[in-house]
């Protein structure tokens, strides 16, 4: 079974665009196990942002995971403990996976969700 991180925008998205975030992933690459670093939960309570309660409710669904490091980084520690797919529409996240090579799953035309399959330079 595959392993998909959530990062801070990955949790927003549901509530943004109406997306069922289970079904969509489970649509995209089958049965996965979710995870959402730890750090992020903080984060979350900490947001800003009209959805952030509801971003928390959602994390807490999932299994959250303990990290040494916080935010991006934290995002990518789990994604190399785990070899699984990082879910984030976050572009510098996304450029950082993409350099490592790490697998990424992102919004795609504001409607679905995409692999991205390119792990070049």
């Amino acid at each position: 079974m595959q392993t998909v991180i959530l990062d801070t925008n990955a949790l927003l998205m549901p509530f943004e665009i109406r997306m069922n975030l289970d079904l969509a992933i489970a649509e995209l690459i089958g049965e996965a196990r979710i995870i959402v670093p730890g750090p992020l939960v903080g984060e979350l309570k900490h947001l800003d942002h009209k959805f952030a309660g509801a971003a928390l409710a959602l994390a807490r669904k999932y299994e959250i995971v303990p990290t040494v490091t916080t935010g991006d980084n934290a995002v990518m520690e789990l994604a190399r403990m785990t070899g699984g797919y990082v879910l984030t529409n976050d572009k510098e996240l996304r450029r950082r996976l993409r350099k490592e090579k790490i697998p990424l799953i992102y919004l795609r035309s504001g409607t679905h969700l995409a692999v991205d399959t390119y792990l070049g330079d």
